[in-house]
C-alpha cells in the first residue's frame, strides 16, 4: 500500500497518473489522503481507496497509514503560519503516525541547500531541511527530493508576461541555477515508492537538463513566443512589501524573502550535477507545452 498526500496539486497529480499505470504490475494499492474528494476524476476515485482530510490532522493520518508499506509526503505552505509551523510542525503528527504504524519507506518532497553555508538562515528552505530530519528521525527509510525552483512558478507570471512581456524575481539576472518541471520530480518519486530497494537516509537531488539564469529563460521564451519577454529584477523590501499586503503572516513573508536571498547566494548550487541528478525536460519543451499556451490564450 502506497499512500500518496497533495495527489491534487502540481507534483501529486502527475505522481497519481504515474502511479496508476505502474502500481498494478507491482502489486500495489493506493491510498489517497485529499482535502475535498470532488477534485479527484471520477476515474481516479474508481481506483484508489481515499482518505478525507488534512495530512495535517493526527486522526487523518493515522487512519491512512494504517498498514501503509510507503507514503509520498508533500508540505502544502500555509502562509497564514511561521515557516517551522508550516512545514515541521504540520509534518509532526505524520512523523508519529509512521512511527506508530512502522511504515516503512517515505519519499519526501524538499529542497536544495543542505551543506551550504547558507543553509540555516533560507527561510522556508531552512524549515524544509527541518522537516526532512523530522521525518528522518523516526526510523524510516527516507528520501528528500532535493529540488530547485520549478518551472511551473512562471505560469503565475503568464499574465504579465502576456501583458507587459516581463517577468520578475529576486535574483540576479545571470545568476545561473538548476530548475526543473514538476513532471521530472513526480517521475522520480514513482520510480523510489516502486522500487524500495533502499535504505537508510538519504536526499536525492532532480536538478533538470542544465542552469538557467533569468536571462537565459527570457531569451528562451522571447524565442518561443515569437515576441520579446525580459527580465526585470525585484528588490527584496519590494517583495516583503507585496507579500504582506496580500495579508500573509510576516514570519511566512520573511521567510519567502529569506529564501529568495539565500537562492542569489548560491544556496542551489551545493550540489554538482550529474547524469544521475539530470531529469528530462527541457525548458524548451516546457515552454512549448505549457507557458506557451497559458500566455497566449
Amino acid at each position: 500500500m502506497i499512500v500518496i498526500t497533495a495527489p491534487t496539486g502540481n507534483i501529486g497529480r502527475h505522481l497519481l497518473s504515474l502511479l496508476l499505470e505502474s502500481a498494478p504490475a507491482h502489486g500495489e494499492e493506493l491510498r489517497v489522503i485529499v482535502r475535498d474528494p470532488a477534485r479527484l476524476p471520477d476515474a481516479v476515485r474508481e481506483r484508489v481507496e481515499v482518505i478525507t482530510g488534512s495530512h495535517g490532522d493526527a486522526e487523518v493520518v493515522d487512519r491512512a497509514f494504517e498498514s501503509a508499506d510507503a507514503v509520498f509526503w508533500l508540505v502544502p505552505p500555509d502562509a497564514s503560519l511561521t515557516p517551522m509551523d508550516a512545514y515541521r510542525g504540520f509534518t509532526r503528527p505524520a512523523a508519529k503516525a509512521l512511527a506508530a504504524h512502522g511504515v516503512g519507506h517515505v519519499v519526501g518532497v524538499s529542497a536544495l541547500g543542505r551543506g551550504t553555508p547558507v543553509a540555516g538562515h533560507a527561510g522556508l528552505v531552512t524549515a524544509s531541511l527541518a522537516m526532512d530530519d523530522l521525518i528522518a528521525g523516526t526510523g524510516v527509510a527516507y528520501r528528500a527530493l532535493a529540488n530547485p525552483s520549478f518551472f511551473e512558478n512562471l505560469l503565475e507570471e503568464a499574465d504579465s508576461i502576456r501583458e507587459k512581456g516581463v517577468f520578475t524575481d529576486a535574483v540576479d539576472a545571470d545568476r545561473k541555477a538548476p530548475i526543473v518541471a514538476v513532471a521530472d520530480i513526480a517521475a522520480v518519486a514513482s520510480g523510489l515508492l516502486l522500487g524500495r530497494s533502499w535504505t537508510g537516509v538519504g536526499s536525492v537531488p532532480v536538478l533538470g537538463p542544465r542552469d538557467l539564469s533569468p536571462n537565459d529563460l527570457a531569451r528562451i521564451m522571447t524565442e518561443q513566443f515569437g515576441r520579446p519577454v525580459r527580465y526585470e529584477r525585484q528588490p527584496l523590501d519590494d517583495l516583503y512589501a507585496t507579500l504582506v499586503g496580500y495579508g500573509l503572516n510576516e514570519a511566512f513573508v520573511q521567510g519567502i524573502v529569506d529564501m529568495k536571498q539565500a537562492k542569489d547566494n548560491g544556496l542551489d548550487s551545493g550540489v554538482t550535477p550529474t547524469p544521475d541528478t539530470a531529469s528530462p525536460t527541457t525548458f524548451e519543451q516546457w515552454c512549448a507545452q505549457t507557458l506557451k499556451p497559458a500566455v497566449l490564450s
